[in-house]
Order: structure tokens, then C-alpha cells, then sequence
């Protein structure tokens, strides 16, 4: 078997121009001057890739405030329906009032007074919306304070938004292009301010770019992190796992895993021994919460007419969710080339989304780094986008059919045809990083002959374990593109 030290896909790999390789990225280039020409001599100007897809995030994100300009000035604070037909709803200057930060109540110690006993957020993303209490300013006008607060949360979240750009477009090295992806995405503009997950998305993808330079205990203990901000990051170790696994990287998971997991222990153990009711609110309120909006199972409560109760959701949801593990596992041990690691994770966080009873319009922020770094083509992420953009459209529209007394919005039926969209929008995606997995010569990271970009340790490593064809695959079928040659899928004696 060759060396690896000789196939590392990352040695002097030239910078990728996605006008010359994406029909849809060229066209689009035609706004700024046109495809990069072949006698283009890039790297002279201060303007950088990654310092360009940062600006860019930041531009958008700017342009997503705006978008919530209707609300900002008057449609939060006057009746229930004009911030949903201006599609500008955001939960942050409600829940400035509705849990209690407005009166200084501390997160999980103070008991609320409201139908929520205590806030239902993990303990990090509490300290982010503790911090922003802290630096609004008090006063008697209570709509210039939800204004000021929703400001300074927009503030922070600006700066995730930085960071989560910075690291997608870093984390595929030759690839920093393909950050673009992230920041001109549609539907993170328009939800990027709707909630705060985009901590954990920015901390997540933090991780992920130091797993890609191969730092496994950063990796850990910015995944913890993110999980103490939302739960989904934890997924994340489970495609992991199944890497390692193929690939023998034993003590890197194992590094991982006690980072996570002492990272979310520094931050959940002191609320959970001093404030254990508040601290598992987030918990309990999972399980109890109902059926709710964006879920299929809405549809199915919606089309049939009977409900169905939250243990009864809860157990399909885990059922389901873990049989789309089992064939993800299936599909990382038996591939004739070991997946991507930015692929696999992709694939467990979106059948998270697809089988939980309930999806936020700010859900799509956690998938959005994922299928940049998994499936960079412009064509079928726009085509997602669109998907993502009716369905943020389509409940806010609903919602003000169901609240405004004149019926004026989306019906029962318009709702659940977005929903629907979104979900195959969803699924196309999936579909297409499947077949990329199982035909790695479709793949746009892998036809240049590179290996895992994001895969740190994994990158150019030869496997251990594989199960099916992939243990025993033809000698002239090792690698389907050009490139370095590793004997992906033979064990190593």
C-alpha cells in the first residue's frame, strides 16, 4: 500500500475557482465581471477568499435585518398577525418579556410567571440572552427596551455569523469558495435573527475546522460547547464514530468524545446541582412539547384529523431516527470509498430534522454549513434554498391566516404543500450525497483527487474495517478519479 504521507489530498492542491467548475457559479460571476479568466492571476489583492465570504455573511446578514425593519418599527407590538403577513416574526424581543429578562429574573434560578415555569433553552444559549439582558439599558418605554435588546442580540449573532463563515471557508483549504454557499444562502438571511441558533451553529462549525486540521480535542470541546447551546452538535460524534471505526483512528474519537463531553459538563453542572428544575426544563419540555409546526406528522394530525399524543410522537420520531442511523452506518461501513466526514454528518443531522415532530424556520441554519461543505454545487443547493424560502414564507402565512380574524394568508392546505416542499427539498439533497457517496467519481470535492478535506486524521488514511464489496473491492477499481492512490475499502493486515 502506498504511503500516506505521499497521498495526502492537501499538498500544494491549487485554490478551486467554482466559475470554472460550476455552470451556475459562472453565470452568476457575470454580475461582477464574469467567470476568472484563464490568464487571472488571483492572490494580489488584500481581499482574500475567506475575507470576502466573511464580508459577504455579514452583507447579508444586514440585509436580513432589514428584512425585519416592518417589525422592528411597530409590527411586534401591534396585534399578533402584521408580523407574520410582513414575514418578520422573531422570538427575541418576545421572549425579553415572556422570560423575564426584562425584570432581571436569572435564567433557571427564577421562577417564571407565565404557562413556562422556567426558560426552555440549553445553558449556554440562557448566557447569550443573559448577556444581551445585561447590556440593554433599562428605562419605562418597554418597546424601545425589546427594540434595544433585539439589537444587541443582532449585534452577537453578527459576530457568529462571522465566525461560522471564516471556518466554512476555511475548512476545505483548496475550497474556500464554496463559503459563498453559506453566505449568500437565502434562507439564512431571512432567519438568521428569528432565534439564537446560530451559536451553535458557528461553534459548530468551529469544530469542524479543527477537526480538519486534524486538533481532535478543540474539535471535542467545541462540539460540547455547541451542544450546551443546542442539542443537535452531539449528532455529530455518531458519523464519526463510523469513520474512526473504518479507519482506525481510535484514540482521535476518543480524545473527541472527552472533550465534548467534559465541555458540556463545565457548563451544565453548576445550573444542574444549584438549579435542577430550571436546568432540565429544556429537557422535559422536548419530550412534552406537541406535535408542531414544519413536522410531516403535523401534516398527518392535519389530513386525518386525530391528534397524536407527544409519547406517541416521540416514539415513531426515535424509531424512525434510528433506523436512518442504521442505514447511515450501512452506507459509512460498506461505500466502496470511505464517506466524507462533512457528507455523513449532513446526512444525521438532516434525518434529525426530517423525523422530529416539530421544525423552526431556523432550523435550516444548522444544515446550511453542513451542505456547503458536502455537496458544493450551486444548481441543487439553490434549488434546496428555494424549497427553505417557500417554507419560511409558507408558516408565517399560515400564521396569519389562523390569527387575523379576515382569513387573509395561507390555509390548511397551502401550509401543508410547504411543508411537504420543504421536506423533499430536504430529501433531494440527501438523495444526492448518498449517490456522491456510492459513486465517488460524481463527487465535486473528490474529482480533483482529493480524499476528505474536512476529515483531519481520516484524510488519506487507509482503512481498517469495511464491510460488504468494500472489504474486498477489485484491485483496478481502488480509485475512480485521477489523484493519489490509496487501497480505499482493503484491510490492513
Amino acid at each position: 500500500m502506498p504511503s500516506l504521507e505521499k497521498t495526502s489530498p492537501q499538498q500544494d492542491r491549487p485554490v478551486v475557482s467554482p466559475t470554472q467548475r460550476d455552470e451556475v457559479a459562472a453565470a452568476g460571476s457575470e454580475l461582477i465581471g464574469g467567470p476568472l479568466g484563464r490568464w487571472a492571476r488571483p492572490g494580489g489583492s488584500p481581499l482574500t477568499p475567506v475575507r470576502v465570504v466573511a464580508l459577504v455573511a455579514i452583507g447579508m446578514f444586514a440585509l436580513g435585518m432589514v428584512q425585519k425593519l416592518p417589525c422592528y418599527n411597530w409590527a411586534w407590538f401591534r396585534g399578533a398577525s402584521s408580523q407574520y403577513t410582513h414575514a418578520c416574526y422573531s422570538d427575541i424581543p418576545h421572549l425579553f418579556i415572556g422570560r423575564g429578562f426584562a425584570d432581571g429574573l436569572i435564567p433557571y434560578f427564577d421562577r417564571l410567571s407565565g404557562d413556562m415555569e422556567y426558560l426552555e433553552y440549553p445553558v449556554l444559549t440562557g448566557l447569550f440572552m443573559e448577556v444581551a439582558a445585561w447590556l440593554t439599558p433599562g428605562g419605562t418605554d418597554m418597546m424601545h427596551r425589546e427594540q434595544i435588546y433585539w439589537l444587541v442580540n443582532a449585534g452577537m449573532l453578527m459576530v457568529c455569523t462571522a465566525v461560522m463563515a471564516v471556518c466554512v471557508a476555511r475548512t476545505h483549504r483548496d475550497r474556500p469558495w464554496d463559503g459563498l454557499l453559506v453566505a449568500l444562502a437565502p434562507a439564512f438571511a431571512l432567519t438568521a435573527t428569528i432565534n439564537w441558533d446560530l451559536l451553535a451553529v458557528a461553534l459548530t462549525a468551529a469544530a469542524m475546522l479543527m477537526w480538519s486540521r486534524g486538533r481532535a480535542l478543540a474539535f471535542g470541546i467545541l462540539i460540547g460547547l455547541a451542544t450546551a447551546a443546542k442539542l443537535y452538535p452531539v449528532l455529530l460524534l455518531g458519523p464519526l464514530l463510523l469513520l474512526c471505526w473504518r479507519a482506525g483512528r481510535w484514540r482521535e474519537y476518543g480524545t473527541a468524545v472527552l472533550g465534548a463531553a467534559g465541555a458540556w459538563l463545565v457548563v451544565n453542572v453548576p445550573v444542574m446541582l444549584l438549579a435542577p428544575e430550571g436546568w432540565k426544563k429544556f429537557y422535559t419540555f422536548s419530550q412534552e412539547r406537541n406535535v408542531d409546526f414544519g413536522s410531516f406528522w403535523l401534516v398527518i394530525t392535519q389530513r386525518t384529523g386525530e391528534p397524536i399524543a407527544p409519547e406517541t410522537a416521540n416514539t415513531y420520531a426515535i424509531v424512525l431516527m434510528l433506523l436512518a442511523c442504521a442505514g447511515i452506518a450501512a452506507l459509512a461501513l460498506m461505500a466502496p470509498r470511505r464517506p466524507r466526514f462533512a457528507q455523513l454528518a449532513f446526512l444525521v443531522v438532516a434525518a434529525f430534522i426530517l423525523t422530529n415532530k416539530v421544525y423552526s424556520p431556523q432550523y435550516v441554519l444548522w444544515l446550511i454549513p453542513l451542505a456547503a461543505l458536502a455537496r458544493p454545487r450551486w444548481r441543487d443547493f439553490l434549488i434546496w434554498q428555494a424549497c427553505e424560502v417557500m417554507y419560511f414564507l409558507g408558516i408565517w402565512m399560515y400564521l396569519a391566516f389562523t390569527t387575523s380574524g379576515n382569513k387573509q394568508g395561507l390555509p390548511t392546505d397551502g401550509y401543508q404543500f410547504a411543508i411537504v416542499l420543504h421536506l423533499l427539498g430536504t430529501l433531494y439533497i440527501c438523495a444526492l450525497i448518498v449517490r456522491d457517496i456510492l459513486t465517488p467519481e460524481r463527487d465535486k470535492v473528490r474529482q480533483d483527487g482529493a480524499d476528505d478535506p474536512s476529515g483531519g486524521v481520516l484524510d488519506g488514511a487507509g482503512d481498517v474495517f469495511a464491510l460488504g464489496p468494500a472489504a474486498h473491492p477489485p484491485r483496478h477499481a481502488a480509485h475512480a478519479v485521477e489523484g493519489p492512490r490509496v487501497d480505499w475499502g482493503a484491510v490492513r493486515e
